[in-house]
């Protein structure tokens, strides 16, 4: 084989190594980002999970000392597990959550309930307080399990 082919070939091939090295480092550096990009997002959702539950347990103890009204906490209490465990809404005590929220969500919140017609607010009032007595024994007990549960 002549010289200059053999030395053309170690060229070529330890342009290719240092290529393939080049490129080994670009996808381990890419690799590294994308964990810790994991890690930070699992990081992320893990303290959005915990601060839920936080908010959770907080509800229940407010309405444990009649520091909330009911039918709110309710609605409260399943927007949260809807995030943190939706199957507790089927499992008893915690229907209830489920259960005020069905009879109340067609009511409007917020700004809306601001813009409806204040004898229509009055009307629904009504209606939501009979909803909260009728439930007032199942939600306290439900309050007291949740405020409790392991999650």
């Amino acid at each position: 084989m002549p010289h200059w082919l053999q030395w053309s070939l170690i060229i070529a091939g330890t342009v290719a190594i240092l290529a393939l090295l080049g490129f080994i480092r670009r996808q381990m550096v890419t690799l590294s980002e994308d964990r810790r990009r994991q890690r930070k997002a699992e990081a992320f959702q893990a303290k959005r999970r915990k601060d839920m539950v936080d908010s959770i347990r907080v509800i229940a103890m407010a309405i444990e000392e009649n520091q909330i009204e009911y039918s709110e906490a309710c609605l409260r209490i399943k927007g949260l597990l809807d995030h943190v465990a939706p199957e507790l809404m089927n499992a008893p005590p915690y229907r209830v959550f489920m259960d005020v929220y069905e009879q109340l969500r067609h009511m409007p919140t917020h700004q809306a309930r601001q813009n409806t017609e204040t004898r229509f607010v009055e009307k629904m009032d009504k209606e939501r307080f009979e909803v909260e007595r009728r439930h007032t024994d199942e939600i306290r007990r439900a309050a007291t399990a949740i405020r409790n549960h392991g999650f």
